[in-house]
């Protein structure tokens, strides 16, 4: 098997995206990884929505320098190198390379100190959660693959 080369990480912000919506979605809770989308489900999706806590978040566009500068300052660090980055209103995309760590533990990561920054930056975007539990976690295993990951996240 091919060594990772990359992670391609995706999250969302609380509740812009829920089980059910007509973009697709990925039940996180059976093994889900490598699954296609679940289709549209109007209740679902307002089952979901009658059990959030707190309001949907939306970044604006100083939350989202903010969130990006607390991925790259955090990757700094670490060394792990970026190789695309795109926090938009509702969720992030970051394509990252993170030797020796689990994606789970790099979004992990990255989203606490998204969350840090953008606490000490002024008030919280939301007094709820600010991300969904989890995210998309994949692996890069070939410069092909990178090139067109990179393409997505720069370009979607």
């Amino acid at each position: 098997m091919p060594p990772t080369l990359a992670y391609f990480l995706t999250w969302t912000t609380h509740g812009t995206w829920l089980p059910g919506d007509d973009r697709g979605w990925v039940h996180h809770g059976d093994g889900a990884a490598g699954r296609p989308y679940g289709s549209p489900d109007p209740q679902r999706e307002r089952r979901a929505r009658l059990r959030l806590e707190g309001e949907p978040v939306a970044l604006d566009a100083r939350q989202r320098r903010i969130v990006e500068d607390a991925i790259r300052d955090t990757c700094r660090t670490r060394g792990w190198p970026v190789w695309a980055l795109n926090v938009r209103t509702n969720h992030v995309h970051v394509l990252l390379t993170a030797p020796q760590q689990s994606p789970e533990r790099v979004m992990t990561s990255l989203k606490a100190w998204a969350t840090r920054r953008l606490n000490e930056a002024g008030p919280s975007p939301t007094p709820g959660k600010l991300w969904t539990r989890h995210g998309s976690t994949r692996y890069i295993k070939s410069q092909a693959t990178l090139g067109r990951a990179m393409e997505y996240v720069q370009n979607q």
